[in-house]
């Protein structure tokens, strides 16, 4: 059910993208062959004066097809013989509708849930944060120089620096200092008992909020609401201690005590090894407050702005080296994605909300992604355009056509490669 949802998710990201298109086109005139809902095989289809309206088999994008898109046409109406500005209206609505999805989504979820801000609520003992001596009720502004706007951004930049001693400007009072932070690293090959705890570090994060099905732990009998409180005879607290311990221990049996309901209960687990991505761990919570309308409308867009910006380091950073070409994900690892979040939200209010997040956060993805210069994307039909109106002389349809063509070869060729690394993060490889 949770793979569907995710499916049909995605699927109303490109349909809002194409109906961006649709939408512009017909009120500029322009004559709309197609506009399809899915793809594959047609299902039904009606026809509505010039425009065939269909809904395929599989439950993935969409397309609009306008006259004269790829082949010159003499009507008066076709796309090729609007003027540039019009033209570069249709073509840069899909992106933009894509945005403007992601800011309605993140406005609602800032409504219902409130939203983050720069300001630390809680610092976990023996952490990187704790010993940088930040404090509850300092205010983050920068992270090795890059001006924060929102937590997320923290984490985007620790995962940057690869865990690296970064200096951190903070706001205490009317004081600002700067100090150095040197995040804890988790290797990408490390050694689990197999659950998930309830937090990520500090009191509480040795909690069970979920147990991997058919893991080591899961038939030993571990189960949620468990809090470890010993492993091997040594006092555990938290969870970057039980992270300590099996470092050393490795694959070894461990006799893991718990705390079932105020009863110790005694469990030996054998750990497994997991191969993912090296994390990085600082440390610290932030605050989370409601408002009033201007304020979640201004939060919401400084949120809809970081998430724009995170895209564009993450890009730079993918073309420059500094992070792997294997963490690049496609549409299973997207899918995959959005079918965590939804499978792994406690109640149905959070399943909604977090499936709205991770949708807005795609959506912004998938419009800025469009805008890039590259052939067969929205930016690139841009540059041409832009391109013609400089020269006053127009592009061939069909060359348009042909240079989108190798760009879309190109763009397969990478899918199929980001699909592939889904499929071996999926498998354990």
């Amino acid at each position: 059910m949770s793979i569907l949802v995710a499916i049909l998710a995605l699927s109303f990201l490109i349909v809002v993208h194409e109906f961006g298109h649709f939408i512009v086109a017909k009120l500029s005139g322009i004559k709309v062959l197609d506009f399809s809902l899915f793809m594959g095989p047609k299902l039904f289809s009606f026809r509505r004066g010039e425009t065939l309206y269909s809904v395929r088999l599989i439950p993935l994008g969409g397309y609009v097809r306008m006259e004269g898109e790829e082949q010159k046409s003499d009507d008066l109406r076709a796309y090729n013989n609007k003027p540039v500005l019009v033209r570069a209206a249709v073509i840069a609505a899909g992106p933009v509708m894509n945005i403007i999805t992601a800011i309605i989504l993140i406005t609602i979820i800032t409504s219902v849930a409130g939203y983050s801000t720069n300001e630390v609520s809680f610092v976990a003992p023996t952490t990187a944060a704790a010993e940088a001596q930040i404090q509850a009720g300092d205010r983050i502004v920068s992270y090795d120089n890059k001006r924060v706007y929102h937590p997320n951004d923290i984490g985007l930049f620790v995962y940057g620096t690869k865990g690296k001693i970064v200096n951190v400007e903070i706001e205490r009072g009317n004081e600002k200092m700067t100090v150095e932070v040197k995040p804890e690293t988790i290797p990408a090959e490390r050694y689990i008992l197999g659950f998930g705890p309830q937090k990520g570090y500090g009191e509480g994060s040795n909690a069970v909020k979920t147990v991997q099905e058919n893991s080591n732990a899961f038939k030993a009998g571990l189960k949620p609401g468990d809090v470890i409180t010993g492993l091997n005879g040594v006092a555990i607290e938290n969870n970057r201690q039980i992270r300590d311990f099996m470092t050393v221990n490795k694959d070894n049996p461990v006799d893991v005590t718990v705390n079932r309901g105020g009863e110790e209960v005694a469990l030996k687990i054998t750990p497994i090894v997991t191969k993912g991505q090296e994390m990085y761990e600082v440390g610290m919570d932030f605050k989370r407050t409601k408002s009033g309308l201007a304020s979640t409308v201004k939060n919401s867009a400084i949120y809809a702005y970081t998430l724009s910006r995170n895209v564009y380091y993450s890009l730079t950073w993918l073309v420059t080296g500094k992070v792997s070409l294997n963490q690049m994900s496609g549409p299973v690892g997207i899918v995959n994605a959005i079918g965590d979040v939804v499978e792994m939200s406690p109640t149905l209010s959070d399943r909604i909300l977090n499936l709205l997040s991770v949708v807005a956060f795609i959506s912004i993805n998938l419009g800025l992604f469009n805008l890039i210069p590259f052939p067969a994307l929205d930016g690139s039909k841009l540059i041409l355009l832009a391109v013609e109106g400089i020269r006053r002389k127009a592009i061939p349809p069909e060359k348009e056509a042909f240079i989108s063509l190798i760009g879309l070869v190109l763009l397969v060729m990478l899918m199929i490669f980001a699909t592939y690394n889904d499929i071996l993060r999926l498998s354990g490889g």
